[in-house]
């Protein structure tokens, strides 16, 4: 029996199909993973085993999806814009079963506007959904995480923390809008001043172990366990 699987990526749960054939070898198709971003997408100050885009491919293998490790277009310093003109100048195949996307930060931290951000985030989003195979479920946005709660933003945590709510009310609304799958996980990154091993050793970035906790949240959303 030959088995073809392809990988669709819907709200709180993963479907494969299957396609059957007379024969009696089974052939798996590994899904191609595509992770868009900036230095949380990148891992800036973590191994790249930790980087949290890596730990959940691992994860999902774990559940038995057959996914490859992640394709990683993102850059420490990126902002929206960034991103979109480094995937523009790749033109990429829209081959990919699975589309992740996570930006803003540097908009909010070079003090670009929310307006222009909402244009750039919403082609980005677009642009993410052609990538993978023009399937929504197949993408998933998460939020921006608060650096205000490390020791690199603490003195200027509150005004960190309201511009950064402006931002991802922007995307969060823009991804709903799109119908694309939308994973908050600001609320772990604030707990980055009380557990300091959440923090890398450079006093601004997410360390592995919360990497993990972002990881922890979007499979238990995507399988329904909560």
């Amino acid at each position: 029996m030959i088995g073809v699987f392809y990988l669709t990526f819907q709200p709180l749960a993963f479907v494969w199909l299957m396609s059957v054939f007379p024969t009696e070898e089974v052939f798996q198709t590994e899904g191609k993973y595509l992770a868009l971003g900036d230095s949380y997408t990148i891992g800036e100050s973590v191994g790249e085993n930790e980087r949290w885009p890596v730990q959940l491919a691992k994860a999902l293998r774990e559940k038995g999806q057959t996914i490859g490790d992640p394709v990683i277009i993102a850059r420490t310093g990126w902002r929206a814009d960034n991103l979109k003109d480094t995937i523009d100048k790749a033109q990429l195949n829209n081959e990919y079963d699975l589309v992740s996307l996570l930006i803003g930060v540097n908009n909010q931290y070079q003090g670009k506007s929310t307006d222009q951000y909402a244009i750039d985030f919403e082609d980005l989003l677009q642009t993410a959904i052609q990538l993978a195979k023009g399937k929504r479920d197949n993408v998933f946005v998460v939020s921006i995480p608060d650096y205000g709660y490390t020791p690199f933003g603490k003195l200027k945590q509150p005004e960190i923390s309201k511009a950064l709510d402006q931002f991802n009310y922007i995307n969060k609304n823009i991804t709903k809008r799109l119908g694309v799958n939308y994973f908050s996980i600001t609320d772990i990154s604030r707990k980055g001043l009380e557990q300091p091993e959440l923090v890398a050793s450079d006093g601004l970035h997410p360390s592995g172990k919360m990497y993990t906790l972002w990881v922890d949240r979007i499979m238990m959303e995507l399988t329904g366990k909560r």
